[in-house]
């Protein structure tokens, strides 16, 4: 797993305070552009895999299991790497990939952008496993603190629904903070400064900020978001790759089962890649949970909360029905 290259903090652009319009022009208009363009079909014989450089499919990449699970079939594999969930399914949806992973919100502006997105597994809840972060000598104290504050995270990502959560549990309107739309390198670079109040994080780098910065935790996911990871393919792609998909969530299953019980060396084998000390993935990958499953119906409902949220907000131009995007194997795409 040395191909993969190493986490650098890069400098942070201008932060500003978006509106409405433009959070929704940000989440949906690549995704929009990219399902306006012709979609390329599934190919036989080729499952087209998105990866983040953490987690269940960066070990699945690295121990070669996929390939020996597909080859029986027919299948080769093809991988790429992406920075976070929201470009991924980006690119599932414009069809240059069949399959990937991501948090809880990206799906939600990618079904809003095309109805062939399709969920076909997840795991379990993760809650702390996400965080809002301010600094150790920062006068807040409180979410309800970051009244009028700027706030980095990535747009679209699992923690955008744990912000917007968090600050309608502490009755603080969504439009009265200032949200910096910052990648998880820019956003570190730009916390660790002091160029914003607060960062909404995900391990590893949560856990790296943590260790890094003894940056406090205001609140978790706990209570407020399960932040599940899900994987996600097309109705094209479930149609043409059927067995592959199925074959695939049975290694990501092996994958899980072995990871659980081997944190330590699971930090160990992805640390050179991810660029963040092995002590300090231990801590977020206890924070896991493991065992992929089909979608239930406990997290269909969860799942349709988020959707009905950010729709409540203004963040997507019509309701959605999460359950339309189920895929299981007794469906037909």
């Amino acid at each position: 797993m040395t191909d993969l290259p190493r986490f650098r903090a890069a400098a942070a652009p201008a932060l500003s305070a978006p509106s409405r319009r433009s959070v929704l022009a940000g989440a949906l208009g690549a995704a929009a552009l990219a399902a306006g363009r012709p979609v390329r079909a599934a190919e036989p014989g080729l499952l087209r895999v998105g990866y983040q450089k953490y987690g269940t499919l960066v070990l699945l990449k690295g121990k070669g299991l996929l390939e020996q699970r597909l080859k029986p079939l027919g299948y080769r594999v093809a991988w790429a790497e992406f920075p976070s969930g929201p470009p991924l399914l980006e690119a599932l949806n414009a069809g240059a990939i069949d399959l990937g992973s991501a948090g809880e919100a990206p799906p939600i502006f990618a079904q809003a952008a095309s109805a062939d997105l399709r969920y076909v597994a997840n795991e379990p809840p993760a809650p702390l496993g996400e965080a809002i972060l301010v600094p150790r000598d920062s006068k807040v104290q409180s979410v309800a603190d970051l009244r009028g504050r700027t706030i980095a995270l990535n747009k679209g990502s699992n923690v955008h629904f744990l912000l917007v959560r968090a600050l309608a549990e502490a009755g603080v309107p969504y439009e009265a903070v200032n949200l910096a739309w910052l990648s998880p390198a820019d956003a570190g670079a730009a916390f660790a400064r002091g160029a914003v109040d607060a960062w909404v994080i995900w391990d590893p780098f949560l856990a790296s900020a943590e260790r890094s910065t003894g940056a406090r935790t205001l609140v978790t996911g706990q209570g407020l978001a399960p932040n599940r990871q899900f994987y996600l393919s097309t109705r094209s792609a479930t149609e043409t790759h059927r067995d592959a998909i199925e074959a695939a969530l049975t290694a990501i299953g092996e994958i899980d089962a072995w990871a659980k019980d081997n944190t330590d060396a699971v930090a160990a084998e992805l640390a050179p890649s991810v660029g963040i000390p092995a002590p300090v993935l231990t801590v977020a990958l206890r924070r896991l949970a493991y065992g992929v499953t089909p979608l239930d119906p406990a997290t269909v409902a969860d799942q349709q909360r988020v959707a009905d949220t950010f729709h409540a907000l203004g963040l997507l131009p019509k309701p959605l029905r999460v359950a339309d995007a189920v895929w299981t194997p007794a469906r037909n795409g």
